[in-house]
């Protein structure tokens, strides 16, 4: 079986556009009090609930086989997993997370692992999603 690997050149690309994605959202404002203009320090709970609203979303866009209301040449659920995905890079750059290289030992162990294998996922008790 070939082994995907996920290169340290692309971890710095997945970090860099984490960094870019952070930083267009402290841009917008999402890192400020608007009242105030000072900056916040975003409540960790309440991101880990929006990236969860954006999963619902995708859910309910593939449950309906949705396009999306903004991007209509896009299905719903590849928008609203786009937007997760943004939400997770901001996060993890704003806390100094190197989300490229979790990514890239989390995915090298996973390739390891007896219970994502299909012969035991197969078997009374394995994994079936």
């Amino acid at each position: 079986m070939n082994k995907f690997k996920i290169y340290d050149g692309e971890v710095e690309v997945i970090n860099e556009v984490a960094k870019k994605i952070n930083k267009s959202c402290v841009a917008a404002g999402w890192y400020t009090d608007l009242g105030s203009g000072k900056p916040i320090e975003r409540n960790f709970g309440e991101v880990i609930a929006l990236m969860h609203s954006e999963l619902s979303e995708a859910l309910e866009g593939w449950r309906k086989d949705l396009m999306d209301d903004h991007i209509p040449n896009r299905k719903n659920m590849e928008v609203e997993l786009a937007d997760c995905v943004i939400r997770i890079f901001d996060t993890a750059h704003a806390e100094g997370l190197d989300i490229g290289g979790a990514m890239a030992e989390k995915f090298a162990y996973n390739q390891t692992r007896a219970d994502h294998k299909i012969e035991n996922r197969k078997r009374k008790g394995g994994k079936r999603i």
